[in-house]
């Protein structure tokens, strides 16, 4: 008798195993952060100016408790005047791309799907040109080319939604118009660059190579607002995009508006993406390889998938910028070459380690 209550109650192991299941991944989620905030204490450090990781952390402390740190006039200017919003737009920069790529391999269930497989970047770095070859834009100033980009990026996420609604909104037709939209803006692109002068196409150039050089808090701010305010409705819908990853009968069959959920997901990725890159330029491969990195590390349930991915991004763009700096200084290479260079090797690794489908 005593073996017969003994034994475990029916879901037991079960329930045991989950519990181990989500522990792992959120033991993965507590790692990257705690890998931002060291890389970024360390990426402070770097520059001209010598600053330890201590006089660092000193430093932005003692910005919110005065009274019980203190720090140079010295250590303030170089921490909050000149790297820090620089790390911080890395991160949120990286946390945005990789969100809209995750988005979008999910709704589309193409794993080669991102922001710029789809146009969106071709058509930023349209705007940005235009705004520089003829002065031509929505708004004047200093904001000509920011403002530009965003609206370009916005356009050609609507171009795509118009065209796929015209033979009907499947992950095919998205694809297609999408590609369809990065050639045409890329010819347009082309030929801007063919006609403007020497010093024009320079500037377009380095500006489509990306770079995080023109940071500063207010973008910081905007970049982290656009974010916050998209995402937890992203997040809220990660269920209907596993269901779209079963297939569309699937996740209609699940009771999934397929058509609304796959088109309010690519206004909203739409909408992160030309946050980003209005800022930054176009910086490429974060959108892609960070989902499929952490695709690999703990699978494609999106509870977990978009929030990881979005760190993970973070702190690729976040360390790829900070080789840029520290590469070849004091020459700072443009970001969108680093995060190729340290990308690509490193999502080789892990595919050719790891011999399960990850999709």
């Amino acid at each position: 008798m005593s073996s017969v209550y003994s034994k475990k109650k029916p879901g037991t192991d079960l329930r045991a195993e989950y519990q181990k299941f989500i522990g792992k991944k959120m033991l993965f989620l507590i790692s990257l952060i705690f890998g931002i905030v060291l890389l970024a204490g360390y990426a402070a450090t770097r520059g001209s100016a010598d600053i330890c990781v201590l006089d660092v952390y000193t430093t932005i402390i003692a910005r919110f408790l005065p009274g019980h740190f203190e720090t140079t006039w010295f250590s303030d200017t170089i921490v909050w005047g000149l790297r820090l919003h620089r790390i911080l737009l890395a991160i949120v920069g990286g946390i945005g791309l990789a969100i809209a790529g995750a988005v979008m391999q999910g709704i589309l269930k193409n794993p080669l799907a991102s922001p710029f497989t789809l146009g969106i970047a071709s058509a930023a770095g349209f705007g940005a040109a235009l705004a520089i070859v003829l002065g031509a834009g929505f708004v004047g100033g200093e904001y000509l080319i920011i403002f530009n980009a965003f609206i370009f990026t916005l356009l050609a996420s609507l171009s795509v939604y118009g065209l796929a609604k015209y033979k009907g909104i499947t992950p095919e037709t998205m694809i297609l118009a999408g590609i369809a939209i990065m050639y045409l803006f890329s010819a347009m692109t082309s030929f801007l660059q063919y006609v403007g002068q020497a010093e024009q196409v320079q500037e377009v150039v380095f500006w489509m190579m990306g770079s995080l050089g023109r940071s500063s808090w207010d973008k910081v701010w905007v970049v982290t607002a656009v974010i916050a305010a998209c995402f937890p409705y992203l997040l809220l819908k990660s269920w209907d995009i596993n269901a779209l990853g079963a297939g569309d009968e699937t996740a209609k069959s699940l009771g999934v508006d397929v058509e609304k959920t796959r088109v309010i997901c690519m206004v909203l990725v739409s909408l992160i993406t030309a946050s980003v890159i209005c800022f930054t330029g176009t910086i490429g491969f974060i959108g892609l390889v960070a989902p499929h990195i952490t695709r690999m590390v703990i699978g494609g349930d999106h509870r977990f998938l978009l929030p990881a991915s979005a760190l993970v991004g973070g702190l690729l763009l976040l360390a790829a910028d900070t080789v840029a700096r520290t590469i070849m200084a004091p020459v700072i290479l443009p970001v969108g070459i680093m995060t190729s260079f340290l990308g690509v090797p490193f999502f080789v690794y892990l595919f050719m380690r790891r011999k399960k489908q990850f999709w």
